[in-house]
Order: structure tokens, then C-alpha cells, then sequence
């Protein structure tokens, strides 16, 4: 094995990892104001209120399909039944699904980015080199998965792609595996990597503050009001004793 091969999937992974989370540290702690998608809702919503939603939506089911696909065990899902020709034709279908709305979804909203005026003046250097960043990982995925995965494959990932994920989680990494991986495979991870060491200064960072309490909070109750009525008394004649 190369010293290249060493570094870029032995070395690597752990320098993004402590990048993605001493730099989101340090932000939190002295960028709280900047801590913010910095919306563009006001200048315009049509085609925010399309694309937005297409593309957070399609990102959950690409991550979750990543953390199934990289995460579970290959003999786990053999054990209950899922063969490699079902499980490929699922990957297939709900990952081209979850890669296509994603795509569409940042299309529409870097459109729109580009062809409205006041959005385009408040993009930043830094939010260009995140777009860009952000959808060289989403075309490369989607080349993973409709051509290597698809049109030339299938090309079973979980017998080195998987397993060197979870040896670095496990903090005995076998650069091997990811070495041996078809091209496309390593592009998408370093793209990935340049992604999360590139996250904690950009906005991408809105993404731990999403407001997932709402879920769990109680209802706001509210009362109607009739006529003059407000509240749940009448209101008194005059002026009230204090």
C-alpha cells in the first residue's frame, strides 16, 4: 500500500473529523449571531418554498440510506432474509429517488440563488465555495449510484466501501479497503471530507439548530374571540379598581 493510500483514507478521515467538530465548537463559542442560514425568505419565496423542502427532504433519505448502507452489517441483512439482488435493487431505487429530489432541489434553489438580484448580492465568497463543494458531493453520489451501482454494476460496496467505514469508527482503520474501492467511490469520499472540514464555517452550521423540539413541545392553545370579547371574561365598564 502507497503512503498516499495511508494518508488519504488511514489519516485523513480522523483530520476531518477533529476539523468538523473542534471548528463547530469554535464557532458556536465565538460566532453565536453568525450561527444562521442568513435566510433569503424575503426577497423571494416561490421558488424557495419548492425547492427548499425538495432538497432537505431528499437529504434526510440519502443520509439515512447512507447510515443503513455503511452502518449495518452486510450478514446482518442476509440474516433476515434480504439477498444481495433485493437489496441492490432497493439501494438502486430509493437512492436514485433520494439523489434525484436532492439534485432537482438544489438546482431550483441555486437558480434561484443566481437569477434573483438581492439573493445573489447577499451570497457570500463563502457560501459559493460551500455550493460548489456541497454539489460536487451530491453529483458524485448520484454517479455512484446510477453508474458504478447501476448502468456497470452492481458493485458491492459493503465488501470494502462499509467495512472501512465502520473500521474507522472504530478506530482500527484499513486504508486498504477504501483503497482498492472503484474511483468514483473516492472521489465522493474525499469531496465528503473537503465537505465536513468545510462546515463549521459556513452555513452550513443551521443544520444543529434545527428546531426539533417542535416536535415534542405542547400545544398553544388558542381561544376565539367573539364581538368585543377578548379573553375568557368580558371586558368591565369604566375603570377598574386597582
Amino acid at each position: 500500500m502507497s503512503p498516499v493510500d495511508l494518508l488519504l483514507w488511514g489519516a485523513l478521515p480522523y483530520v476531518a473529523f477533529a476539523v468538523f467538530v473542534v471548528g463547530s465548537v469554535w464557532r458556536y463559542r465565538h460566532d453565536k449571531f453568525g450561527w444562521t442560514s442568513r435566510s433569503s425568505q424575503l426577497h423571494e419565496s416561490r421558488l424557495l418554498r419548492l425547492g427548499s423542502p425538495m432538497f432537505h427532504y431528499g437529504l434526510f433519505m440519502v443520509l439515512g440510506g447512507h447510515v443503513l448502507g455503511l452502518l449495518v452489517p452486510k450478514e446482518l441483512t442476509e440474516l433476515v432474509g434480504v439477498t444481495d439482488s433485493m437489496y441492490h435493487v432497493l439501494s438502486l431505487v430509493a437512492g436514485g429517488v433520494a439523489g434525484l429530489a436532492v439534485v432537482v432541489g438544489l438546482g431550483i434553489l441555486l437558480w434561484r440563488r443566481w437569477n434573483t438580484a438581492a439573493v445573489r448580492k447577499a451570497t457570500t465568497p463563502g457560501d459559493r465555495i460551500t455550493f460548489v463543494v456541497l454539489a460536487l458531493v451530491v453529483l458524485a453520489g448520484m454517479w455512484v449510484t446510477g453508474i458504478d451501482n447501476g448502468i456497470n454494476g452492481p458493485y458491492d460496496y459493503r465488501a470494502s466501501v462499509s467495512p472501512w467505514v465502520r473500521s474507522i469508527l472504530l478506530l482500527q482503520p484499513e486504508p486498504g479497503l477504501m483503497a482498492g474501492a472503484p474511483l468514483s467511490y473516492r472521489m465522493h469520499a474525499l469531496l465528503a471530507f473537503a465537505l465536513f472540514m468545510l462546515w463549521p464555517f459556513s452555513r452550513l452550521v443551521h443544520a444543529f439548530s434545527a428546531p426539533l423540539h417542535y416536535l415534542f413541545r405542547p400545544y398553544i392553545v388558542y381561544r376565539s374571540r367573539t364581538g368585543d370579547k377578548i379573553g375568557t371574561r368580558a371586558p368591565d365598564r369604566g375603570w377598574e379598581r386597582v
